[in-house]
């Protein structure tokens, strides 16, 4: 009997990278996760260290000993190479500084990322490096695969810059980022627990099948495994629902959430629009106001019901705190924001 259906990787879906901390873990806050179907290619050579040969001859000059140790991997040389300019993406895999601009009102801002600055001379560009996935379709018999429609391919520690000439020219503007991974135990069983084979991320590179990939995502997000918490209370007041859990629930604004067993009214799935506190989550429904009524017996809460779930930041987005790592606002005299604002921002 076959192992395998022996199905082919025919073209790219998506990549995600993200950024990892000095010690190699992902980092999943706002500004830490960039997932696009907006690239060219993503390319890989193993590299090995060739194996010392020794050869000693007797004193007839006939060769008496020969031995050739082995190759071997010592990591990966890498390549990736993205359809557009693209600020957001290129600050997160090669440092230097975004360049923002408010487009909106000064009481009702909408910045967003209209450009890039490279990173100053003397400067390590990669920083602590990014974790690299990628994922193309497994194509079987002329079409995807019914069972494992996807590749998913891991490149646990990259670090990567930009490289090659850029060339404005009457055709596209190339944007290629080499360099160079190595293994990452701490890559584990990645930000949405959906990687199978945590000990494999040792190694430079891995790839396996899958049932998922983000496909029609393009933008900064937060990943999650599933998370559940039982509800305790609920109300309802001007078509917003506040349920309060028995835990912390660990969930965040923009969560799809699955809520069930607490009014056949309130049930059903809905998009979490406030977290007032770690028991506590809004979302809005049209219908009429309920005073604080306990919940009994407790009803759940489910995020990522469906595997798992995202948090979305919206590339381009317009929060106060997008795209900055450490989730601070903006503050043009601390360097970790890698953010520099239009001084044409309105003011009033």
């Amino acid at each position: 009997m076959a192992t395998q259906d022996y199905a082919a990787s025919i073209q790219g879906v998506s990549i995600r990278v993200t950024r990892l901390d000095s010690a190699g873990n992902l980092l999943n806050g706002a500004g830490d996760s960039y997932t696009t179907s907006a690239f060219i290619r993503t390319s890989f050579t193993p590299e090995y260290e060739e194996g010392d040969e020794i050869t000693e001859k007797a004193a007839d000059g006939t060769v008496c000993v020969v031995y050739k140790s082995p190759d071997t991997l010592k990591r990966i040389t890498m390549e990736i190479a993205i359809c557009e300019p693209d600020p957001e993406l290129t600050q997160l895999m090669s440092g230097g500084l975004l360049l923002r601009k408010n487009l909106g009102t000064f009481g009702a801002p909408n910045r967003k990322s209209i450009g890039w600055s490279s990173p100053a001379v003397g400067d390590d560009p990669a920083a602590a490096g990014v974790a690299v996935e990628v994922w193309s379709n497994a194509i079987k018999d002329g079409k995807k695969s019914s069972t494992l429609p996807y590749f998913h391919w891991v490149f646990p520690y990259c670090k990567v810059r930009q490289s090659g000439d850029r060339v404005i020219e009457n055709g596209l503007l190339a944007n290629t980022f080499e360099g160079y991974g190595l293994g990452n135990a701490n890559f584990g069983s990645g930000l949405d627990g959906r990687w199978e084979f945590p000990v494999a991320t040792e190694r430079p590179y891995s790839y396996a099948r899958s049932t998922w990939a983000p496909t029609g995502r393009n933008g900064f997000y937060t990943w999650h495994d599933t998370l559940s918490a039982a509800v305790s209370n609920k109300a309802v007041t001007s078509n917003v629902v506040t349920l309060t859990t028995s835990s912390a629930h660990g969930f965040a604004t923009g969560d799809q959430v699955v809520v069930a067993g607490v009014d056949a009214n309130l049930n059903g799935t809905y998009t979490i629009t406030a977290t007032p506190s770690t028991t506590q989550f809004r979302y809005a429904k049209t219908t009429g106001d309920v005073s604080s009524t306990a919940v009994s017996p407790t009803g759940t809460a489910i995020v990522g019901a469906n595997s798992r779930d995202v948090t979305d930041f919206t590339s381009q987005g317009s929060t106060s705190a997008y795209n900055v790592p450490g989730n601070n606002d903006y503050n043009a005299d601390l360097p970790i924001d890698f953010i520099i604002a239009s001084n044409e921002d309105p003011q009033a």
